[in-house]
């Protein structure tokens, strides 16, 4: 296949010409989807370039087919994948949940939109919980959640490699100001990273002559329960062991802080800049984003909680999606003082996080000196 990017470059672009490139970049074969906004330019662009690079694609009839279709080529040994949003991430669910059961490394681009059912077409956080855990299984996935169109290009190719190498299903969760706002960022073969081609190799066909490998027996039907567990107890066992080499996350602050704002993708962005102007006003406040979501990085989150103080402050465009997430990270311990800043479906600026940070500050503050 022809290279799709020479050398490194600066470039100025939406994050869904990021997502096309990044995925011409990393070496994907082929493209499957059905249209379905804010995703559209991902698969528009990538059916006018692929020819160019010897790729391939198809506009399948709905999301389930687009979901099958990709399924059919990994096993191949082509590395595929597709995107989608809103009430096409629900449609994948069902060949999301055979991926899950047999292996397969899909990788998914979901670019979320407001929900629930038709809603906007515009921006939401809320199709976290239905990426990290969606299907009818465990949620033995990987979600990276991006906050630039930097990550979304990094991303879209490590998440190429770690679904090839770890085989789970793999997703990129970005949303609809991600898609179709434009901003600048690095452009690069990832070979002159160190980046070597996608590691994707037939995983359906005869036992080669030259190893003793055994032959991959595919399954995602049982007729007896205990043969299903054994099979997802391996699969969790692997799951477990990965889970250390899989986890990212961005902390900002210090120990000594007083409250932990936590947020991901787009909105943890906003809320790095609240904190960054917030600490410079001498406000004892530190930053938690989750790179991964699934899995979430637990240990690297209380850390950051224990040098925090133990309050947590979670802002997110869903009604506590995240929040779940963090309380459950958090379970051990507990967390006595936790406040959300929920706002479903609707953008969250870094000035919202800095009033509601400095609101709540305000009332504690009233309750302590009335308390005196």
């Amino acid at each position: 296949m022809a290279r799709a990017v020479e050398g490194e470059y600066r470039a100025f672009m939406t994050g869904n010409e990021a997502v096309a490139r990044a995925a011409l970049a990393a070496g994907a074969h082929y493209m499957f989807g059905y249209p379905i906004t804010p995703q559209n330019e991902i698969m528009h662009l990538w059916r006018k370039l692929a020819p160019q690079y010897g790729r391939g694609f198809l506009q399948t009839e709905d999301e389930l087919a687009a979901g099958f279709a990709t399924i059919g080529a990994i096993v191949s040994g082509k590395a595929a994948f597709s995107a989608t949003a809103g009430p096409g991430t629900v449609l994948f669910q069902e060949p999301l949940s055979m991926a899950e059961m047999m292996r397969l490394p899909v990788v998914l681009v979901v670019q979320q939109r407001g929900g629930p059912s038709t809603a906007t077409v515009i921006y939401s956080q809320q199709e976290l919980t239905l990426t990290c855990f969606g299907g009818n299984g465990e949620g033995i996935r990987l979600v990276y959640s991006t906050s630039s169109h930097q990550e979304l290009y990094d991303y879209t190719i490590k998440a190429f490699h770690r679904a090839w190498r770890y085989r789970f299903p793999t997703f990129i969760l970005g949303d609809g100001y991600q898609a179709k706002m434009r901003e600048a960022l690095q452009l690069y073969d990832p070979a002159l990273r160190g980046i070597g081609p996608i590691p994707a190799r037939s995983i359906f066909g005869s036992r080669r002559t030259d190893t003793e490998e055994p032959l991959l027996h595919l399954r995602n039907s049982f007729s007896v329960e205990e043969e299903l567990g054994e099979v997802l107890e391996r699969h969790l066992a692997d799951y477990a062991r990965a889970v250390p080499e899989l986890v990212e996350h961005e902390f900002f602050g210090e120990d000594g802080g007083e409250l932990l704002v936590v947020a991901h993708g787009v909105v943890g962005r906003a809320a790095r800049q609240a904190v960054q102007e917030l600490r410079r006003d001498g406000q004892r406040v530190n930053f938690f984003r989750p790179i991964t979501l699934r899995p979430f990085p637990k240990k690297a989150f209380r850390e950051a909680l224990h040098r925090s103080g133990g309050a947590v402050l979670v802002a997110e465009s869903a009604e506590g999606q995240l929040g779940n997430l963090v309380r459950l990270a958090a379970s051990a311990e507990g967390l006595p003082d936790y406040r959300g800043y929920y706002r479903p479906g609707v953008g969250i600026t870094a000035e919202e996080i800095k009033e509601a940070v400095l609101d709540e500050r305000a009332v504690d503050a009233a309750l302590l000196e009335s308390r005196k």
